[in-house]
C-alpha cells in the first residue's frame, strides 16, 4: 500500500537538506570567489568548464548561464578532451573543473594538459585537500554535510551546491561586466537566446581559401600538414568537383598515433572518416549549436544539395558573433 504521507515527508526532507546545503555555502564565499571573478573579468579568452557524470551535467548548465549573461563559455568533456578536443584550449582561456571529491580520475590528465598549455585552473570541489584542489590556482569550496540520498551516495546536495555557486559566479560576473537589461533583452528577445540566434550558418561560415581541404588521393602527410596550416582541427577531403567525401580531425590523428598506426605510404582516403556531419547554410545558429551539443562536435562542413562544399562553421566562429557577449558549447 502506498503511504502518501511518507512520500510527502521524504520529498520535503530532500528539499530541506538541499536548501540547508545552499545556505551553508553563504559562509564559504571568501576571497577565492572574488579572485575567480576578477580572473575571469580580466581574461581575453573563454571559461572552459569540465566535469564528468552529474558534475558534467551541472557544468553544461553553468555554461549556458554564463554565455547568456555575457561571459563566453563552453563545455569540454574530459574524455573527449584527451582524444583531441584539448585543441580548443588556449592560454588565454580559463578552465573551471567541477568534482565534489576532487579525485575524479578522468579530470587530472586534462588539468595537467591545460596547465602545460598555460591556462589557469579554477576548481569547484568539496575536497579542499584533494588532488584537484592542489593542482588548481583557485579553489571554490562547494562542500556539503550530506547528500539528500538516504545512503549518502547519489549526488544531490553536492550537485545542487555546485549549481548554486555557478549561478552566483555568473551573476557576479554579470554585475562586474555591467551587463544590463538592454543587453539581456538583446540576447533574449521574446524568451529566445538572443538576436544573434536569428542569424544563419551562412552568416558565420568560413569560405574560400580558408577552408582546410585536400583532394581525394592526397597523401596522409599532406592532409596532416593542411590541418596544421589552417589550425582549425580538421581537414575536409573532396573530389575534383568539390564534392565532400570525408573528414580527418586532429583527434583522429592522435588516436592513430597512440595505436602505433603509421601514416607512411597511406592516402588520406585510407584514414579519413567518410560521410562526415554536414549542415545547410540556411540553418539558424541556434540550431547549429544545439546540433553540436547533441553530437558533441565543434564544427560542421557546410554543403549544398549536391554535397558540394560551400564552407565550414566552427563553434568558435559562432561564439565570436556579436563581440564580447557569447553563447554556448566536440
Amino acid at each position: 500500500m502506498i503511504k502518501k504521507d511518507a512520500i510527502i515527508k521524504r520529498a520535503k526532507d530532500v528539499l530541506k537538506i538541499e536548501a540547508q546545503s545552499i545556505l551553508r555555502l553563504v559562509d564559504k564565499i571568501d576571497s577565492n570567489f572574488t579572485r575567480a571573478v576578477v580572473l575571469i573579468c580580466k581574461s581575453k579568452g573563454r571559461v572552459i568548464i569540465t566535469g564528468i557524470g552529474k558534475s558534467g551535467l551541472i557544468g553544461r548548465k553553468i555554461v549556458a548561464t554564463l554565455t547568456s549573461t555575457g561571459t563566453p563559455a563552453l563545455f569540454l568533456h574530459p574524455v573527449e578532451g584527451l582524444h583531441g578536443d584539448l585543441g580548443i584550449v588556449t592560454k588565454e582561456d580559463i578552465l573551471l573543473a567541477i568534482s565534489n571529491s576532487g579525485e575524479t580520475r578522468e579530470l587530472m590528465p586534462v588539468i595537467n594538459s591545460v596547465r602545460h598549455i598555460g591556462a589557469p585552473v579554477i576548481a569547484f570541489t568539496g575536497g579542499l585537500s584533494s588532488t584537484l584542489a592542489r593542482a588548481s590556482d583557485i579553489v571554490i569550496d562547494v562542500s556539503v554535510e550530506k547528500e539528500a540520498c538516504p545512503f549518502n551516495l547519489v549526488p544531490t546536495s553536492s550537485s545542487t551546491a555546485a549549481l548554486a555557486i555557478g549561478d552566483a559566479l555568473a551573476i557576479a560576473l554579470l554585475a562586474e561586466k555591467q551587463f544590463n537589461e538592454k543587453d539581456f533583452h538583446k540576447f533574449h528577445p521574446g524568451g529566445s537566446l538572443g538576436a544573434r540566434l536569428r542569424e544563419t550558418v551562412g552568416d558565420a561560415m568560413i569560405t574560400g581559401k580558408k577552408i582546410p581541404r585536400v583532394l581525394s588521393g592526397a597523401s596522409a602527410r599532406k592532409a596532416i600538414e593542411e590541418i596544421n596550416s589552417k589550425n582549425v582541427g580538421f581537414v575536409l577531403i573532396t573530389d575534383k568537383k568539390n564534392k565532400l567525401l570525408g573528414i580527418l580531425t586532429d583527434g583522429d590523428v592522435r588516436r592513430m598515433v597512440s595505436k602505433g598506426i603509421s601514416f607512411r605510404e597511406k592516402t588520406v582516403d585510407e584514414i579519413m572518416t567518410a560521410n562526415p556531419r554536414t549542415i545547410d547554410k540556411n540553418v539558424s545558429l541556434a540550431q547549429a549549436m544545439e546540433m553540436m551539443q547533441k553530437r558533441e562536435i565543434t564544427s560542421f562542413a557546410v554543403v549544398n544539395g549536391k554535397k558540394e562544399i560551400k564552407g565550414y562553421v566552427h563553434l568558435h566562429d559562432i561564439l565570436g558573433r556579436g563581440g564580447s557577449v557569447s553563447i554556448t558549447m566536440n
